[in-house]
């Protein structure tokens, strides 16, 4: 006798708890009859202060705008703009964009690579490889961007103004009050309003004021990276490089304690290199006079391919890599942190900028859950324990790629490669030590559902199931 399937018990089906693929070809079909919309608007409308007009408070105060809410941004900066080059935007970045309206402000700028390839040190063999064309589309239904960061920056800002956010520049937030859900300013000034959201990056104020004047201490993580741009009509000239921009592609170069993660930028105008080497040193003692030089010093002897392209680069600049640690609290009354405010990380896993879009779009959804202003403790509360699991879980991938692509040559080196050979061979593989391409890996970093899981979450609360706040 048959068992009943899901049309005749009545039943529908529902996506696992448990990380699975198995419901996949019927996951649109899924989400459309059982969830509610995204971004769905919030029956309570908050007056909201955001603090930072960056990556995060941007795209924070789009997601709570199209949920209903009223945002204000206030910006310590007189001129909006960003600095640094290149920035990827993974697949669970640009279906959470998509959704917020932001395609056509973001496609004249991006480049869509095909593939990623780790290459070796020495000579640049390819030993693992990604292929993300169509494969990240297919399987997370969004693409793999890489864009410059100001241009990814202005189009935020954009659509933002688009949609009627007010931001105030120069306006540089001394203090902040949980209680009253208020904001100061340098000015003297004094606002307030029914939540204030801070997306105020790694030196953030409110993150002292919700830790009661204690610092986080971060970690430092011996490394620092060189950041480069070069011109592509100098390597397209070169018969050595020109190969190299043939298709759009990711390419990071791993070695002893070094790696050099190369794309295109600006629509392909420009080429992007990000320098990762050992440097336990104070930044303060850096000489920026220096920079390119030092640069070009400490990858001598590694793949004439990439020496011949970093000797192209006109001028660097040296950055400092820094993870936070993790924070047990990431609200306090009607003050929330989000972004590098909150998770800081090393940028090995590319999900730095990712992680303040979860947010954003987690805070916004947490938000519309609430019945009445009575409920925005509730609120809050949620929305911390949601994604200070996430984000602690993604810090900790990113410090372990800064050991497994950094191996010496030896043991675990010809482990690792060889564990990545069937990657690159197109041979059927169920682990990786790729991150981007091991299943279960990319099942969890692009697969997930910020809206998702804030709507689990307020299930298990509703059966008094959801933990309290540390």
């Amino acid at each position: 006798m048959k068992g009943p399937d899901a049309a005749h018990s009545g039943k529908p089906l529902t996506m696992p708890s448990y990380p699975s693929n198995c419901l996949h070809f019927a996951k649109s079909l899924i989400e459309t009859t059982l969830r509610g919309p995204h971004l769905k608007s919030s029956p309570v409308t908050l007056n909201i202060i955001l603090v930072g007009a960056g990556l995060g408070g941007l795209v924070t105060a789009i997601a709570l705008t199209k949920a209903g809410h009223r945002v204000k941004i206030y910006e310590q900066t007189a001129v909006l703009g960003e600095v640094g080059a290149g920035i990827q935007i993974p697949s669970n970045s640009t279906r959470i964009l998509f959704t917020l309206g932001l395609q056509p402000y973001l496609e004249p700028y991006t480049t869509e690579p095909e593939s990623i390839a780790f290459r070796r040190w020495q000579d640049g063999k390819v030993i693992g490889k990604t292929k993300l064309i169509p494969d990240f589309v297919d399987n997370f239904n969004a693409p793999y961007y890489v864009i410059h960061r100001a241009h990814f920056h202005s189009a935020l800002c954009q659509k933002a103004l688009d949609m009627g956010v007010e931001i105030k520049l120069g306006a540089r937030v001394i203090d902040c009050d949980s209680v009253e859900g208020s904001i100061t300013l340098a000015d003297g000034t004094k606002h307030s309003g029914d939540l204030v959201v801070a997306a105020d990056g790694i030196k953030s104020v409110a993150r002292s004021v919700l830790l009661e004047g204690q610092e986080m201490p971060f970690r430092k993580s011996g490394f620092a990276a060189y950041r480069a741009v070069v011109d592509v009509n100098k390597m397209r000239s070169d018969s050595e490089l020109s190969w190299i921009l043939e298709r759009p592609a990711l390419n990071i170069w791993i070695g002893d304690s070094r790696h050099v993660m190369t794309y295109t930028i600006g629509a392909g105008k420009e080429f992007n290199m990000v320098l990762s080497h050992p440097d336990s040193s104070d930044p303060s003692t850096w000489d920026g006079q220096t920079a390119l030089e030092d640069m070009k010093a400490e990858f001598q002897g590694w793949d004439p391919v990439l020496t011949k392209i970093i000797s192209m680069a006109e001028k660097s600049i040296k950055w400092p890599l820094l993870s936070g640690s993790l924070l047990k609290r990431w609200t306090r009354g009607k003050l929330v942190i989000l972004g590098d405010a909150a998770h800081a990380m090393l940028p090995y896993m590319s999900q730095g900028a990712a992680m303040a879009v979860e947010d954003g779009v987690a805070l916004a959804r947490s938000l519309s859950h609430m019945d009445s202003i009575e409920q925005l403790q509730e609120a809050v509360d949620i929305f911390q324990q949601v994604r200070i699991e996430r984000a602690g879980q993604m810090q900790e991938a990113s410090l372990l790629n800064g050991k497994l692509w950094h191996f010496a040559d030896g043991p675990l080196q010809e482990a690792r490669d060889a564990a990545m050979a069937p990657e690159v061979e197109g041979i059927p593989f169920n682990h990786s030590p790729n991150q981007w391409s091991d299943p279960a890996t990319q099942m969890w970093c692009y697969g997930y559902d910020a809206e998702k899981e804030i709507d689990a979450a307020w299930g298990k609360a509703g059966m008094g199931q959801v933990n309290s706040v540390l």
